[in-house]
């Protein structure tokens, strides 16, 4: 198993936590019990610059408030913008597990995560959206794979 540990400078904006969520789908679910909504069919979730687009999410919540959000697709997609006009930051993978109060991303399965041109690879990819911090597992079938463009002079 491949660990790696990088801080890429990749920073969302901090201010979409703070906004409301907004989640569609073809078809909703609550439990009450369970304390979860499960959506099904064309899922996608706004909150601020934050969307991802799935095939199914389960959303957790405790107390009134959203802990976690599972979404998972053939693949299920992640993008948002960057801090200082920085552009987006996309992810995808099998599974994508938001913890909202964490605000951290674990992408598994198949996980890519791409920004500025620069690409990261591998079965599981955690990216803490504040920190700004990646950290990425291989599995026995392949390494982490990084492609890092070459750097950018400007006059």
């Amino acid at each position: 198993m491949l660990l790696l540990c990088s801080s890429t400078g990749v920073h969302a904006l901090q201010d979409d936590a703070e906004k409301p969520i907004h989640i569609t789908g073809n078809a909703a679910q609550i439990d009450q019990m369970r304390q979860t909504l499960v959506y099904r069919g064309n899922v996608r979730i706004d909150q601020g610059s934050l969307r991802v687009v799935a095939d199914e999410m389960t959303v957790e919540y405790e107390n009134e408030r959203v802990v976690k959000i599972v979404a998972r697709g053939q693949p299920a997609r992640y993008q948002q913008a960057l801090a200082a006009d920085q552009g987006h930051v996309r992810a995808n993978a099998s599974v994508i597990v938001y913890h909202t109060q964490d605000e951290a991303l674990d992408l598994q399965g198949d996980a890519r995560l791409l920004q500025h041109g620069n690409e990261l690879t591998g079965e599981h990819i955690r990216y803490d959206i504040v920190q700004g911090k990646v950290d990425a597992k291989a599995d026995d079938e392949g390494p982490v794979r990084m492609i890092l463009q070459p750097a950018r002079v400007f006059p």
